[in-house]
């Protein structure tokens, strides 16, 4: 999985004092688990954690390629079913995905409207036009957008 940088990764530990800190320094790398994800370990509270942790992808049993698989076939307008037949997973599995990534969505969304004041109709438009130019936005524009996209929402 490609996600941001050492630099660029927050502890996700609430216990933490730096919990979800940005550059704090505090997040280095520590080995790779057993799956060959990047583990990673925060100085501060000592918790280790991989690089998927706080997406779609953490501590799931399916490859992040069946995974985004499932996402396109969604954006295709298959229902669970369907996609289920055509990945030969079980709907439950599916479903689950499906719950994460609305999850996940809203916890975007809730983190600019809450902590960026936009307003609902500001982060749809948002969205719109972020999906309709990211071939034209600039690679660092490109790495945020799909940072935020990965996991951190911290901006």
């Amino acid at each position: 999985m490609v996600g941001p940088k050492s630099k660029d990764r927050i502890c996700l530990n609430p216990d933490c004092l730096d919990y979800r800190k940005r550059n704090a320094g505090n997040i280095i790398k520590k080995g790779f688990n057993a799956k060959g994800n990047q583990m990673f370990k925060c100085k501060t509270c000592g918790v280790r954690f991989p690089e998927t942790k706080g997406t779609v992808f953490y501590n799931r049993h399916l490859t992040e390629e069946q995974i985004i698989r499932i996402c396109k076939l969604l954006v295709e307008k298959n229902g669970v079913r369907a996609i289920e037949r055509i990945m030969e997973i079980h709907r439950d599995t599916v479903s689950n995905v499906i719950e994460d990534l609305a999850r996940h969505a809203r916890e975007v969304t809730d983190y600019l409207i809450t902590n960026v004041g936009l307003t609902q109709i500001q982060v749809d438009e948002m969205w719109s036009f972020v999906k309709k130019n990211k071939r034209k936005l600039s690679k660092e524009m490109r790495d945020l957008i799909d940072m935020v996209i990965a996991g951190s929402t911290q901006l």
